[in-house]
């Protein structure tokens, strides 16, 4: 510092500080030699605090307003350098301001995905990034703990270290929420609301507030999306059959447009019945209902006089089936009163003890043998 900031610092009786910058966090007062006059008037503008620093140890913390730096208006300050009587000369002290207004549009994201169990999709890997806002609320502690003798602290300086706390209590959380993985989107505030609560006291162990967090996506990797953007076509184009159909007379319509003739058109065309034709047998069969859930083929007709039933076992359809083979199960314990039966012109499933033709086969049963 030249002779210029010396006879200036002995001139100049006025201590304040304006930010032109978007991202300072901490600025500590220039002085010559840390030395205030006494008398001084000390500005503390809205959206700052000024804290006083005598020999490292922390004095007096001025929240916004006007100050005349006098005994009365530095308690702490006096009692530390020993003003029992008051004090007319310069004392030296560093002065520090602590931008308080809110920072916002800070990210925090996951360098690496996060493996997790979904209950749908099994091991999973996810990324998630978002948005927080931070102020500080105790200006002193912000000094304490993470200042220290820095002269310019700004956000970069301790972002990483805040982000590493988000990303590691937000995996925590998204462990032990067990949200399915297509029900996450849904629950973002949620997420961010659990994670901001976490946080709270050890943002405030730095001086620090988090007024929000915000988890804007939570994404799966590019390979398992594109695998579950087919399982949604699939799902949009629902009866596999028709959309066949539709598309062999888009290939027809198309055909017929064809300029090489009508032997090419004609060939699309026939080509496009067979396709259509084939498939919709195929599909025709494997939806019919087999004795066992079987496909290859539609299930013979019952012969001429039995009734036949169909009967809920193990949540799976079995049938048809004529009385003494239902006897039989019955006999096994297979099928009991409670098991869901239906035939032919019943308007629901019901169990079969008040179907009246069951209801006979259930009456045969003996009883269970008496103990040894």
């Amino acid at each position: 510092m030249g002779i210029w900031d010396k006879i200036r610092g002995e001139l100049i009786d006025i201590i304040e500080w304006t930010d032109s910058s978007s991202d300072t966090l901490v600025h500590r007062f220039e002085r010559y030699q840390n030395e205030i006059k006494h008398g001084a008037k000390l500005v503390v503008r809205e959206g700052q605090a000024a804290v006083f620093v005598n020999e490292g140890q922390l004095a007096d913390v001025f929240q916004p307003g006007t100050y005349t730096l006098e005994t009365k208006n530095l308690p702490i300050l006096s009692t530390l350098m020993g003003w029992a009587h008051g004090f007319n000369s310069p004392f030296k002290a560093e002065v520090y301001y602590c931008n308080t207004r809110t920072f916002t549009d800070l990210k925090w994201g996951t360098k690496n995905p996060v493996m997790l169990r979904d209950a749908e999709f099994g091991p999973v890997r996810l990324r998630a990034f978002g948005t927080y806002t931070t102020r500080i609320s105790d200006p002193a502690e912000m000094i304490r703990e993470i200042v220290g003798t820095d002269g310019h602290f700004r956000t970069e300086d301790i972002t990483d270290q805040l982000r590493n706390l988000i990303v590691a209590r937000f995996t925590d959380i998204l462990g032990e929420s067990k949200i399915p993985v297509l029900d996450l989107a849904g629950n973002y505030d949620e997420l961010g609301t659990f994670v901001k609560n976490r946080l709270t006291p050890e943002f405030a162990g730095y001086g620090l507030e988090l007024p929000t967090l915000l988890v804007e996506n939570i994404s799966l990797p590019p390979k398992v999306e594109e695998a579950l953007d087919k399982r949604t076509s699939m799902g949009v184009i629902g009866n596999l059959s028709a959309y066949t159909q539709f598309q062999a007379a888009e290939a027809m319509a198309e055909a017929a447009k064809n300029p090489g003739g009508a032997a090419a058109g004609g060939m699309g065309m026939g080509m496009g019945f067979a396709m259509a034709n084939q498939m919709g047998q195929a599909f025709s069969q494997q939806q019919q209902p087999g004795s066992s859930g079987q496909s290859g083929g539609a299930a013979p007709p019952p012969l001429p006089g039995q009734t036949q039933f169909y009967l809920g076992i193990n949540q799976q359809r079995v049938g048809p089936l004529d009385l003494n083979a239902i006897k039989l199960k019955i006999q096994s314990g297979e099928v009991t009163g409670t098991t869901l039966a239906w035939k032919q012109g019943m308007e629901n499933w019901a169990p079969a003890s008040e179907v009246a033709e069951l209801k006979p086969l259930f009456d045969a049963v003996p009883p269970p043998l008496p103990p040894q």
